[in-house]
């Protein structure tokens, strides 16, 4: 079978697991092996459908039933395989967390936030309770229904949300310290310094961007303000923590190419920011239709 190649934007109609960078960049998760690593990708995938189906416990965490079986089914292997890669990301790295429900019920699953996480935080929280939870009559054959093939996923669903929901005890979990530590992780994701080197005229620009960024993803509001539209915020935050090198360098080259006054550039940047994984496909196409048109290819 020959494949086709991919054009312009067209990688970003289909869905992904999303397996965090950090995991692969980080120095403390460098003891836990690429098959586990997946493995978080596909627990993190599973979050938001918990979100939607209010699987949480007393304290508002959320939680997930994945259980050995279905890890066997997506990661196609034998069942002391899938209990050794859940052991990796629970005591060598801290990952997730396991709580036994008893009475033949599948273990809860809660997981750990990669981005806030370090190795002294792991370390106390290895044998730490997660407490009562709500929800917890499923049956385990119900359980698989936890499934998110059951909702059609686009690359800009919620699905892939990789923390967490919103709740308004927010302001607690965002102090200047995890800001600090999501700064970092989105300058990663981004590509900082590439794009500081790309762009060394618009540095007030990308440093601008970068701390709206961070604003967004620490913001403790329900609704954020988007094109005069007010979007749930984990929406919004979800899609901004998507955004990469390419998606800042067209919200870059947009602003340098804007012949209109822009009256409030904070809501510009909010709309184009939230639109760039959007609209960046159409973008390349009428570049590539300029090029064509001008014979340069």
């Amino acid at each position: 079978m020959t494949l086709d190649y991919f054009y312009g934007g067209e990688a970003d109609q289909f869905s992904f697991y999303r397996i965090p960078k950090v995991l692969f960049t980080d120095p403390q998760y460098q003891v836990i092996s690429v098959e586990a690593k997946v493995l978080y990708g596909l627990l993190l995938d599973r979050m938001s459908l918990s979100m939607k189906n209010g699987w949480t416990d007393k304290d508002g965490r959320v939680y997930i039933i994945f259980t050995v079986e279905d890890i066997m089914a997506a990661m196609g292997c034998g069942d002391q395989k899938a209990g050794k890669l859940l052991n990796e990301l629970e005591r060598k790295a801290g990952l997730i967390e396991r709580k036994r429900q008893g009475l033949g019920k599948p273990n809860l699953i809660f997981v750990k936030n990669f981005v806030t996480g370090s190795k002294s935080r792991i370390k106390k929280s290895e044998n730490h309770d997660s407490g009562q939870v709500n929800n917890t009559d499923q049956e385990p054959l119900n359980s698989r229904g936890n499934n998110t093939d059951s909702i059609k996923s686009d690359y800009n669903d919620t699905e892939s949300l990789p923390f967490t929901s919103f709740r308004e005890t927010a302001p607690k979990r965002y102090d200047a310290t995890a800001r600090a530590e999501y700064r970092e992780f989105i300058k990663e994701n981004i590509e900082y310094e590439i794009l500081a080197s790309n762009y060394p005229y618009d540095l007030d620009t990308l440093d601008e961007i970068l701390e709206l960024i961070v604003d967004v993803v620490c913001s403790s509001k329900n609704t954020i303000r988007i094109s005069g539209d007010d979007k749930p915020a984990e929406v919004v935050r979800s899609q901004f923590l998507k955004l990469n090198s390419e998606h800042i360098s067209f919200v870059l080259d947009s602003l340098s190419q804007n012949t209109t006054r822009i009256r409030n550039i904070k809501q510009y940047l909010l709309a184009t920011l939230y639109n760039a994984p959007l609209t960046i496909g159409n973008y390349y196409r009428s570049l590539v239709s300029h090029d064509m048109a001008e014979g340069s290819i």
